[in-house]
Parts: structure tokens; C-alpha cells; sequence
């Protein structure tokens, strides 16, 4: 049997572990999306505390995928668990870096004209900041969605299942294992495809959002 043959004879089994691979995996981008964004914001105020905290996620980075699991597992037990925990880990220090370098390396001439029209610390984060800051952020949303993707596939072996589930049985079933490579390999190439395009609309959007600022905080005329 072909890598074709199987993909059309066994395509429910291959959707149900692409479906579970993709809710493990964008639950993951998702949840370290939600704290790095807080996280990142911080360090970019509190410089002096960016090195370390960078320094210790930069090092989990560097723990193996499949002992990172393993570690997790006495803490949260087998499945989905152990490998959102692990894939957060991961993720957080390549968002919170993008999120950190794009706050403070923002032009400081539009930085102070927005203080300069009386904006408050939130209100030049959410209207200036931010929306300025977006292509770099998104561009480590991407970095870190088509990581995750990757590493979604080791979580099999801690009984999280995915496409992982496909190249773990396919050892010695080669159409099973080439399955599960071409489902993953379409899977990035999507997520992919989807970042870039919005790095590009925010990108669009980068030189429009200030002028949007600026009017929102000038008076009106009588």
C-alpha cells in the first residue's frame, strides 16, 4: 500500500489526529500569545529585569522536547496536558523576545510626540505601541506557530496523540509514518501562509495607526 493509498483508506483516522494536533497546537500559540504579551510589555518598562527573565526562558528552550515531557508528566500526568505545558514553555521565549524588541526599538520621535499630546502610558501602548510593534509580534507568532507545530508531533509519545500518533505507529508501517509527515508538512505550510499574511496587513496598517492616534487625542475644532 502507497502513502496515497493509505491517506484515501484510513482519511478519518488521519483528519481525527490532524484535528488533534492543530487543537494542541494553537492552544499552545494561544496561551503563550496571552502571557507574553503582559510579560513582554513589562520587561520593555523594566529593562533591567529583561536579561534575566529571557535568560531563564532562553534555557528551558534548550531542555530536549521529549525530557521536557517526560519531567512533566509525575506534575500533570499523560496526554494533552504535559505537552500544551511544555509547547507554552517553548513558545513564550521566542513571542516575548519579538514582543520585547519591538517595544523598544520603536521610533522614540513618534514615542514622545504621543506623550508630547498628553496620552497616558495605556493609551500610547494600545493606540501607538502596540499597533506600531505589531509586524515584528506577529512575525514571532510565526516563528513559534510553525515551531509548535513541529514539536506537537513529539507529544505521541506521552499519549497526547496528534500526527505524532501516526509517525509513532508508522515505524515499521512506512505509508502510516509518510502520512503523518505530509499531514504536518500541510499543516506548517497553512499556519505559514496565514502568518504572513497577517504580517502583511499589519504591516499595512503600521503607518496608519499612529495618524489614527494623533487625531484621537487632538481637540476639535470650534
Amino acid at each position: 500500500m502507497g502513502v496515497l493509498d493509505y491517506l484515501v483508506e484510513h482519511f478519518d483516522i488521519v483528519w481525527a489526529r490532524a484535528v488533534e494536533h492543530l487543537t494542541i497546537s494553537a492552544a499552545s500559540v494561544v496561551l503563550a500569545v496571552a502571557i507574553s504579551l503582559p510579560v513582554g510589555t513589562a520587561l520593555s518598562r523594566r529593562r533591567a529585569l529583561a536579561g534575566p527573565v529571557l535568560g531563564v526562558l532562553g534555557a528551558l528552550y534548550t531542555v530536549p522536547s521529549l525530557a521536557l515531557f517526560a519531567l512533566l508528566v509525575p506534575f500533570t500526568g499523560i496526554g494533552a496536558r504535559p505537552a500544551i505545558t511544555a509547547l507554552v514553555i517553548y513558545s513564550l521565549f521566542i513571542v516575548v523576545r519579538n514582543i520585547l524588541v519591538a517595544l523598544t526599538t520603536l521610533d522614540p520621535a513618534v514615542v514622545e510626540a504621543a506623550r508630547g499630546m498628553g496620552m497616558s502610558d495605556m493609551q500610547m501602548l494600545m493606540r501607538v505601541e502596540l499597533p506600531l510593534a505589531m509586524p515584528l509580534i506577529v512575525a514571532g507568532v510565526r516563528i513559534a506557530s510553525l515551531s509548535t507545530i513541529g514539536l506537537t508531533t513529539v507529544a505521541a509519545w506521552v499519549g497526547a496523540g496528534g500526527l505524532g500518533q501516526l509517525l509513532k505507529d508508522g515505524i515499521n508501517n512506512p505509508p502510516k509514518l509518510y502520512a503523518g509527515v505530509i499531514a504536518v508538512g500541510l499543516m506548517a505550510l497553512g499556519a505559514d501562509l496565514l502568518m504572513r499574511l497577517l504580517q502583511r496587513l499589519s504591516s499595512a496598517h503600521v503607518h496608519v495607526w499612529p495618524i489614527r492616534a494623533v487625531d484621537a487625542v487632538q481637540p476639535k475644532e470650534a
